[in-house]
């Protein structure tokens, strides 16, 4: 007589998981080959999803998918190391219903994840390693700090164009804004009362703070960039005209290996500098910029195309012409879509730029 088997084996079968990650939980939707099998909330752990799997589907293949978004990537090492095979996936690339649009919900989301990695229709981004990311922070923090000190030097113009204070003739063109004598002047104003004058002189004194918390950061990226890891490659990038110190290790830390862009268009897709397309039949038209860009990388390059523009003799003469048939801040964006094809030449060929020949 034939007895009845009472352990579960899932053995050579695939389980699909859809994670929509919050703080404080994250809603899973499991799927095998052909059901959706339940979507729940559980604890924000990959362990935690891992004892289910393994209670529920023993000896399966795991599979998994999450946003990319402000919980980064320590789930995704985590879950690796725990068997399943993760990818972080860009949330625009999620293909979603109207439906879905009009009612979502995080249960929604996270299986919509699912039945999209069940039919293989997405697309994991890049995964750094962890040394990069942290490196990438440095990078980050100091653009936040710049942030912060435009914000303070606006504050205190703000209020000495609210109390109506004149800058003196040697500052009124903005000349030797920020200088030392410039912040001297502003420590000998006083308001009519105190309070404002006290008001006045703790923003300075922020702004003082600010300016040597970023002095601090611009020379911790200088170390980085002398380690074996950055001294070659950021030499290669500073001998392109317009590339300094921090639009360099900007791109190292982001990009992190340029071999993972087939070519040089690849990367311009992913910095954001292609412009988008609307054909239908024999009609084709191209507009602005692309939305998707890499803030950053591409802000940088942008700022680093004027200087560029001015110095290459070949790309002073593009820019020439282009302005011949739009606007130069039109045009600046073609000079940066050539600056791109010069970082990836240098970093691919380990070679220096050569720019004094047109």
């Amino acid at each position: 007589m034939q007895t009845q088997r009472k352990e579960l084996n899932f053995e050579g079968q695939n389980i699909y998981v859809g994670l929509d990650v919050h703080l404080k939980g994250w809603n899973t939707s499991v799927f095998t080959d052909k059901l959706h099998h339940k979507t729940f909330n559980g604890p924000p752990k990959p362990e935690a999803l891992k004892e289910y799997l393994s209670s529920n589907f023993p000896n399966g293949n795991y599979f998994s998918a999450y946003e990319a978004g402000f919980c980064g990537l320590w789930a995704h090492y985590r879950l690796e190391e725990l068997g399943i095979h993760n990818i972080v996936i860009n949330p625009a690339d999620v293909p979603t219903t109207q439906k879905e649009q009009m009612h979502k919900s995080d249960p929604v989301d996270s299986k919509k994840i699912g039945r999209s990695l069940r039919a293989n229709e997405l697309t994991g981004i890049y995964i750094p390693r962890v040394e990069t990311l942290e490196d990438r922070s440095l990078i980050r923090v100091r653009s936040t700090i710049v942030k912060d000190m435009t914000r303070i030097k606006q504050r205190i113009k703000s209020m000495l164009y609210f109390y109506g204070t004149e800058f003196p003739k040697e500052f009124e063109n903005g000349n030797g804004h920020w200088s030392k004598r410039f912040i001297i002047w502003l420590k000998s104003i006083e308001f009519q009362y105190s309070t404002g004058t006290d008001s006045i002189q703790i923003w300075i004194k922020q702004a003082e703070q600010q300016r040597l918390i970023l002095l601090e950061a611009t020379r911790k990226i200088k170390e980085l960039s002398k380690s074996e890891h950055y001294a070659k490659n950021i030499e290669l990038l500073r001998s392109i005209p317009g590339i300094g110190l921090i639009t360099g290790m900007t791109l190292l830390v982001e990009i992190e290996d340029i071999h993972r862009f087939e070519n040089s268009d690849k990367l311009a897709g992913f910095i954001g500098l292609i412009p988008t397309c609307h054909s239908s039949g024999e009609n084709e038209s191209r507009g602005e910029m692309t939305p998707r860009r890499h803030k950053s990388i591409r802000k940088n390059l942008i700022e680093s195309s004027w200087i560029a523009a001015r110095r290459d003799p070949a790309l002073s003469l593009s820019f020439s012409k282009l302005c011949f048939r739009m606007e130069s801040t039109k045009a600046i964006t073609r000079i940066a879509r050539k600056l791109v094809n010069r970082i990836f030449f240098v970093l691919s060929n380990q070679k220096e730029y050569e720019y004094k020949i047109v």
